[in-house]
């Protein structure tokens, strides 16, 4: 058996510990600091993992100094003419197309200062411009500099469109093949195209030339999963997917993204924040056995034995190799254009193999949680709900005083899930916006924009923690008292909200069919008073895995993917009033098997709640509800009490018993 007790040798103390300082805070960092300096045999472990915080926080601020913005611009433009490109095109990307980001992966945010999730530049020799949603508007605006970039809706003024105008016939314009998949590439093509250009690969990314205090790659710790959390065996989920691929045709699979690999070899990682998985590559073979990719200096010493013979460790830089091999050997290799870096498949291509495109092996199956996965998700969603319980009773105290601002909230809300020992990570940064912060849909409290809370205004908290039995993500919009009751338009959006949560929550439906055919319950409520919101209702969410997952999704222009029973979604419609304020109500629920029940022509499913905690009963206009709807804010408010008021005592239970009290 393979053994993962690396040596590291003292001259690459130095590399190790950058390695460590790039990796993000809290366990991530921590334990590897731990692991790292146990290999160095270093004599101040202490030492060590401070040296490691003290990179990691020089790391973050050359990161985001904007008033670099100007002089970064520059070099690049001179590197992009050394290189005989006429343009260069940045992505909010790394090799996994990752939600989030390694360090080192931050290229756009090093380069013009935003720090949103979703965007792309353009960088001309003449112009520039920035793209990110309608959910960045108002961010792109306060970071970006309009005087060096245009600053421009993805959607309205799409960057293909806008680059097919912008340059020349003639032109070359630069792209990093790792950090566009072949579906992203083809729209960068065809815009060149359209333009008489030419789009040009890079053997290596400009801004990494540039970039000379660029952080290495990750060294977070990798730790086996237990079984008893995983709920099934890697070797039976390996001989599962392979034998779907020898069913095909198909000699192996190229995974590429973490969490897939993850979950397929019951590992988790902390290589990026929020999400519990390793930065790195694998191939399936229709043998079941595996080729993994990875850094193995970040490998706990156990690994070796949980994963067996039958996978096989490979340093990061083998991974062209192992590819161009399957292409010797004419192999037939799936490959999923969506996510995986057009590198790869033009590596396969080019050393012979037959790409056979198609999803990702491991999407759906990692989606249909098992019945373990499932009882511990409930468990941990039941100790969420009474941290956030212990968090709200606190909120309704110290909230009024006007002695607490939006950060101290989502750093007070921290503490109290830090207080669960399975807890490993926030699943993504707190969203806690006050008054018109609340409209902001993925508002993030910076030092510039946190804003102290005040009586008489309603306030939005969306968060969620990585537990080691699962992952929650919860949503509350709740009253500040000490000013006057809600106003009616307050109260009536609040409800129709909350109308739409209930009708999705309880709704029946047959096999086959898919979140966005379910999406329209969400929003009738506020459609027939001419209101809607834009973002998606509900987003499906993995087990000690990524908050964000596919395929499912709720949403108009949602995923055709059918809802599966073990499928876990979020419900959270919302209601945002631009300058005011804003409204969502987010609970997760599982798909369920309902069955045919007697005199039906279908077999239907449905969805169990997972969360349990407290809706604001303040804001809720009784008039607008019906008997049933009246009826499932009491029961649900029932249920509430019944699972987490055992974990509550003295005040917090007090608190509980009067927010759950029947309407």
């Amino acid at each position: 058996m393979h053994q993962t007790h690396v040596s590291i040798s003292t001259q690459s103390r130095d590399a190790a510990l950058h390695g460590v300082a790039a990796a993000p805070d809290r366990f991530g960092r921590r334990a590897a600091a731990a692991l790292i300096a146990a290999r160095l045999d270093e004599a101040d472990p202490a030492g060590f993992a401070t040296a490691a915080e003290r990179l990691a926080a020089d790391y973050e601020h050359d990161i985001e100094r904007r008033d670099q913005a100007a002089t970064r611009l520059a070099a690049l433009r001179a590197e992009l003419k050394a290189r005989h490109l006429d343009g260069f095109v940045i992505p909010l990307a790394d090799e996994h197309q990752g939600e989030y980001l390694p360090q080192r992966a931050r290229r756009l945010a090093w380069l013009t200062g935003f720090t949103g999730s979703a965007g792309l530049a353009i960088v001309l020799a003449d112009q520039a411009a920035i793209w990110s949603d309608g959910r960045y508007t108002i961010q792109l605006d306060q970071q970006v500099d309009g005087t060096l970039y245009q600053r421009l809706h993805i959607t309205d003024q799409p960057p293909w469109d806008w680059l097919a105008q912008a340059i020349g016939t003639g032109a070359r314009i630069g792209y990093d093949p790792w950090l566009h998949t072949p579906d992203g590439l083809a729209r960068l093509v065809a815009a060149c195209t359209r333009a008489g250009a030419q789009a040009i690969p890079v053997d290596d990314n400009p801004i990494d030339a540039i970039w000379t205090d660029q952080p290495p790659p990750p060294l977070g710790l990798v730790e086996a999963q237990d079984l008893a959390h995983a709920g099934e065996s890697s070797a039976d989920k390996r001989a599962r997917i392979a034998a779907e691929l020898k069913a095909a045709g198909q000699d192996a699979a190229l995974l590429t993204l973490p969490e897939s690999i993850a979950w397929l070899l019951n590992i988790r990682g902390s290589d990026v924040p929020h999400n519990p998985v390793p930065l790195s590559f694998a191939l399936l073979k229709d043998d079941a056995t595996v080729d993994l990719f990875i850094d193995q200096r970040k490998l706990s010493p156990d690994i070796g034995a949980h994963l067996g013979n039958a996978v096989a460790l490979h340093a990061p830089e083998a991974l062209g190799d192992a590819l161009d091999a399957l292409g010797g050997a004419k192999r037939r290799v799936r490959l999923d254009s969506a996510t995986a870096p057009s590198w790869a498949a033009a590596r396969l291509a080019a050393a012979g193999a037959t790409l056979a495109k198609g999803e990702d092996p491991c999407l759906l199956p990692k989606a249909c949680k098992n019945p373990v996965e499932l009882a511990g998700t409930r468990s941990a969603h039941i100790r969420d709900g009474a941290a956030v319980c212990r968090f709200l009773r606190w909120f309704d105290q110290t909230a009024p005083t006007g002695n607490t601002d939006e950060l101290g909230v989502a750093e007070q809300l921290s503490r109290f899930r830090q207080a669960d020992p399975l807890i490993r990570d926030l699943s993504f940064s707190t969203i806690a916006g006050s008054g018109p912060n609340g409209a902001i849909v993925h508002y993030r409290a910076t030092p510039e924009s946190n804003r102290r809370l005040a009586p008489g205004e309603i306030f939005l908290l969306d968060s969620g923690a990585q537990y080691v039995d699962g992952t929650t993500d919860i949503t509350r919009t709740v009253w500040v008292e000490g000013a006057g009751d809600p106003t009616a338009e307050m109260r009536d959006r609040f409800t129709r909200v909350l109308q739409g949560h209930i009708a999705l929550a309880r709704v029946r439906f047959p096999q086959g069919t898919s979140g966005q055919q379910l999406d329209v319950l969400a929003r009738h409520p506020l459609w027939q008073v001419g209101l809607d919101y834009d973002h998606g209702t509900g987003h499906g969410v993995g087990a000690f895995l990524s908050v964000h997952e596919g395929p499912q999704r709720i949403a108009k222009a949602g995923s055709p993917v059918a809802l599966k029973p073990g499928m876990i979604v979020s419900n959270e419609p919302g209601y945002y009033k631009t300058g005011a304020y804003g409204i969502r109500i987010e609970n997760l629920q599982a798909v369920t098997d309902i069955g045919q029940p007697a005199g039906a022509e279908r077999h239907l499913l449905g969805f169990e709640t997972l969360t349990f905690v407290p809706i604001d009963r303040r804001l809720i206009d009784i008039t607008l509800l019906s008997s049933d709807e009246r009826r499932w804010v009491d029961d649900y408010h029932r249920a509430v009490r019944a699972k987490v008021g055992p974990l509550l005592d003295g005040e917090d239970l007090a608190w509980l018993d009067q927010a759950t009290a029947p309407l």
